[in-house]
Formats: C-alpha cells, structure tokens, sequence
C-alpha cells in the first residue's frame, strides 16, 4: 500500500466543508454565505492543484 499523502486528504476535506457550507447557503437562503463558500472552494481547490503540480515537478509525488 502507497503511502497517503495528508496534505491531499487535508485539502479534499476543506473542499467538501465549503461544498456543504454552499448547500448549507442555499437551505438558509443566504447569498453573501454562499458568495464566501464559492470563493473558498475556489482557492481551496486552486491551491490544492498547484501543491500537487508543485510536487509533481519535484519528484515527490
């Protein structure tokens, strides 16, 4: 078995909070919520893509 990477695991966690939290918006029809939980996702998930380039590149992926 490979070894996990917890900084993956990290961001695909913060990724499905700020999915819930965009559900969550929706339910409580708050659109300034929602506005915030898209942008988290957004850099989340951003920045969970350049970690892994950045590792790709340095061979420790």
């Amino acid at each position: 078995m490979k070894n996990i990477k917890w900084i993956f695991v990290l961001h695909s966690l913060l990724a499905v909070s700020a999915m819930c939290a965009i559900g969550i918006a929706v339910a409580i029809k708050s659109i300034p919520l929602a506005i915030l939980a898209i942008i988290a996702l957004i850099i989340i998930m951003g920045n969970g893509f350049k970690t892994k380039k950045r590792m790709r590149e340095q061979g420790t992926l």
